[in-house]
């Protein structure tokens, strides 16, 4: 379900006349990445905005107010850390996302709880070695492993050398 859809069509439309900023002389050489460094040289053409030579990034350029951190599925995007983090969110426009930090306790409480309130989580999945723990149950091996020989050049006789 995309809540916000207006907002995002606004952001896609002004993004589509958005120029693809490059790095300047990245296609010339293989070594430059295209990823954005502003350019700093005295006699810099793409500094100066020569007519002729790719855009520089500017304030200008940049996306509605009103649509600015938006997730793509139109939500507000939230970092929480605890469950109390959780209760400070309005379900009907906020999704929370877990922060990186949060350990599996702490995740599965704040997945269940925010479960229960109808919020939006983006990445909220249960950890796959939790429901494996509880899925297979152990096995008990009646066969013994049995060590396997190490060939070493130590038990090579060594060579008398005058």
């Amino acid at each position: 379900m995309v809540i916000n859809n207006d907002l995002l069509e606004q952001r896609k439309k002004i993004s589509e006349h958005r120029p693809k900023f490059k790095r300047q002389e990245s296609w010339r050489y293989k070594r430059l990445a295209v990823t954005w460094r502003k350019p700093k040289g005295v006699d810099n053409k793409m500094r100066k905005q020569v007519s002729g030579v790719p855009p520089l990034v500017k304030i200008g350029y940049r996306g509605p107010k009103i649509s600015r951190g938006l997730h793509p599925s139109g939500y507000v995007d939230s970092l929480v850390h605890n469950v109390k983090d959780l209760m400070l969110l309005d379900k009907t426009k906020d999704a929370a996302r877990i922060g990186r930090t949060v350990g599996n306790k702490k995740r599965l409480e704040i997945i269940s709880k925010a479960e229960s309130m109808g919020i939006k989580l983006i990445n909220g999945k249960k950890s796959e070695s939790d429901t494996s723990k509880a899925s297979t149950p152990k096995k008990n091996s009646s066969k013994a492993s049995t060590p396997k020989k190490n060939s070493s050049k130590a038990s090579t006789p060594k060579k008398n050398q005058k």
